[in-house]
C-alpha cells in the first residue's frame, strides 16, 4: 500500500513538473513558432500539416509531402512519450486516433498551446464545440427559451452561406458542430448541411425538442452523419413538460423521439432546464432516462435570458442549486448513464464531496466527466470552469456570434459575424473571448475563490444578471448576498 501511495506520489509530481516543464517551453517564441507551422495549412495535402502527420501515424494515410513526413517524424516521439506518461499505450492512442474527430482534438490542443501558450485554464486553438441556432423557427413556445423562438427570422443564412460557414469552422479546427434553434429538425435543407459537416469530418450533433424525430426522420439524419442528439425533457410527466413546453401532448412526442433515436443507435442525451418548476422531479427524470436508455443526463442551468426574462422568479437559490448539484452527484454515481451539468459549480461540489486527495478525480466539465485518476489529477485546472468563449461558441441564424447561446443579442457581447469577419482572428484577438478566459480579474467572490480554475461561475447568468463579463454569479452560495439582493429588486 505505501509503495502505490510513493508510486502515485512520484507521477504527480512528475506530471505536475511535466506541465511546469512544458508551460516554460512554450513561454519561448521560437518553440511557439514551430509548433505554429506545425499546424499550418498544406496545400498539397488539402489539411492541417498536424492532422496530416497524425494520419500517417496512426496509417490512416499512407503518403504525404516532405514537410508533413516531417512532421509525422516529429510527432511520433511525442506522442508515445506522452503516452507512458499517462499511462497509455502508443497502440491505443493510434485506434483513438483514426477517429478523425480525436485526430482534430489534439490538433487543436498544439494550436491551443503554439498561441496562448499552457495557462489555467487551457484555451484550445479553436472552439471544441460551436453550438449554431441554424434557424428561429419552431413548433413549440417554452418559457424559458432563449432565442424567444416561434418564426425563422428574415436573415437567416440561405444554404449556400450556410455550407461557407460550416467550411470556415472546418479550416478552423472546429471538432464539433451542434445544431440548434429554434427547432433545428423543421429547416428544409438540416440534411444538407449535416451531411457537408460530417464530409468535413466534423463530429455533427444537434439539440432538438424531439417531437418530430420519427424513426424515418431519425434514419435520414443518421444516414446524413448526425451522430450525437440532445433532447430536452423538462419533466417526468405530461403535465409539467408540457406545461413547460406550452404545448399539450409534447410529452409523449418527446419521449417516444427518444426511444426511435436510442433505437437508431445514436448518442443521445436528455437535457433538462431545472427550475422551481421541475426542480423535485430531477431524481425521477434521472431514472426516466435511464429506462430510455440513454447515455447522458445533462442539467441545464436557467439563465434569465430569452423568454427567459419572464421566469426569472423560477430560478433556483444559491442554496437550492447547491443541493441540487449534490443529488446530480448522488445520483451519477449509482446510476449506469453520466449525469452532467451545464452549472460550473458542479465541479466545486464535486471537490468538495471526494476531496482533492482522493484517489481518481472525477472533474465535471460541461462535455464530460473526465476520471483524473493519479497523475491527471494536475490537470483538474485546466480543463475545468465554465467553457463561454473559452471551448464553444454560439452562432445565430444569420451568422453573428456570441460567447455561448444564454448571452443576449448585445452589441456588448457579440464577437463578430462568421461570413463578415476572420474567425480564427476574433477566436485569438477577441476583447470579449480575452475577458472571459481571464478568471483572475473576476469581481468578488468570484475572483479569490480557490476554485475560480475548475468553476469560475456561470458568465451567461453573471451578464444576464449584472450586465458585466466580470460580475459574479449569484447562483453560487458564495455569492448569496448578492442573490438576496436581486430577489428583493425583483419583488419590489
Amino acid at each position: 500500500m505505501k509503495e502505490e501511495s510513493e508510486s502515485e506520489l512520484e507521477t504527480t509530481v512528475g506530471t505536475s513538473e511535466a506541465i511546469q516543464s512544458l508551460k516554460k517551453l512554450t513561454e519561448n517564441f521560437f518553440v511557439r513558432k514551430i509548433l505554429r507551422s506545425l499546424t499550418s495549412y498544406c496545400e498539397r495535402d488539402k489539411a492541417n500539416r498536424l492532422e496530416v502527420a497524425l494520419e500517417l501515424y496512426t496509417g490512416v494515410r499512407k503518403d504525404a509531402c516532405f514537410k508533413c513526413k516531417t512532421a509525422e517524424k516529429l510527432l511520433k516521439p511525442v506522442i508515445e512519450k506522452s503516452a507512458k506518461t499517462f499511462g497509455v499505450t502508443p497502440e491505443g492512442l493510434k485506434e483513438k486516433f483514426k477517429e478523425a474527430y480525436w485526430r482534430r482534438g489534439l490538433v487543436n490542443v498544439i494550436k491551443g498551446i503554439s498561441f496562448f501558450g499552457v495557462q489555467r485554464p487551457f484555451v484550445p486553438g479553436a472552439p471544441f464545440q460551436v453550438v449554431w441556432n441554424i434557424t428561429k423557427a419552431c413548433n413549440l413556445r417554452c418559457k424559458h427559451c432563449y432565442e424567444k423562438a416561434g418564426k425563422p427570422a428574415s436573415d437567416e443564412l440561405n444554404t449556400e452561406e450556410a455550407i461557407k460557414g460550416i467550411d470556415i469552422l472546418a479550416d478552423a479546427g472546429v471538432v464539433i458542430l451542434a445544431f440548434s434553434g429554434g427547432e433545428p429538425t423543421v429547416r428544409p435543407d438540416i440534411l444538407k448541411l449535416v451531411r457537408h459537416a460530417s464530409e468535413r469530418e466534423i463530429y455533427v450533433a444537434m439539440a432538438t425538442n424531439g417531437t418530430l424525430l420519427s424513426k424515418k426522420r431519425v434514419n435520414e439524419l443518421k444516414e446524413a452523419g448526425l451522430q450525437f442528439v440532445q433532447i430536452s425533457l423538462d419533466g417526468s410527466t405530461s403535465e409539467t413538460h408540457d406545461s413547460f413546453r406550452g404545448t399539450l401532448g409534447t410529452f409523449e412526442k418527446t419521449v417516444q423521439g427518444i426511444k426511435n433515436c436510442v433505437e437508431q443507435g445514436l448518442f443521445v442525451e436528455i437535457a433538462t432546464t431545472v427550475t422551481k418548476h421541475n426542480l423535485a422531479e430531477v431524481p425521477s427524470l434521472i431514472e426516466l432516462a435511464e429506462k430510455l436508455g440513454v447515455n447522458w443526463f445533462m442539467h441545464y442551468n436557467f439563465v434569465p435570458v430569452g423568454r427567459g426574462k419572464e421566469i426569472v422568479a423560477l430560478d433556483l437559490s444559491p442554496e437550492e442549486r447547491e443541493q441540487l448539484l449534490k443529488t446530480l452527484w448522488e445520483e451519477m454515481k449509482k446510476r449506469k448513464i453520466e449525469v452532467l451539468s451545464t452549472a460550473p459549480q458542479f465541479s466545486m461540489v464535486a471537490l468538495m464531496m471526494e476531496g482533492a486527495d482522493s484517489s481518481e478525480l472525477v472533474m465535471p466539465t460541461h462535455f464530460y466527466n473526465p476520471h483524473l485518476g493519479g497523475q491527471l489529477k494536475n490537470l483538474a485546472e485546466f480543463i475545468g470552469g465554465c467553457g463561454a468563449g473559452r471551448f464553444y461558441i454560439s452562432i445565430e441564424p444569420n451568422g453573428d456570434m456570441y460567447p455561448c447561446v444564454f448571452f443576449p443579442h448585445e452589441q456588448e457581447v457579440k464577437i463578430g459575424n462568421l461570413l463578415k469577419d476572420d474567425f480564427e482572428d476574433l477566436w485569438r484577438n477577441s476583447p470579449i473571448l480575452k475577458t472571459l478566459r481571464n478568471k483572475d480579474i473576476l469581481y468578488e467572490n468570484c475572483g479569490s475563490c480557490v476554485y475560480r480554475y475548475v468553476c469560475g461561475g456561470c458568465r451567461a447568468r453573471a451578464y444576464n444578471y449584472f450586465h458585466d463579463l466580470k460580475a459574479p454569479d449569484p447562483g453560487c452560495t458564495l455569492n448569496k448576498e448578492h442573490y438576496r439582493r436581486l430577489v428583493t429588486q425583483i419583488n419590489a
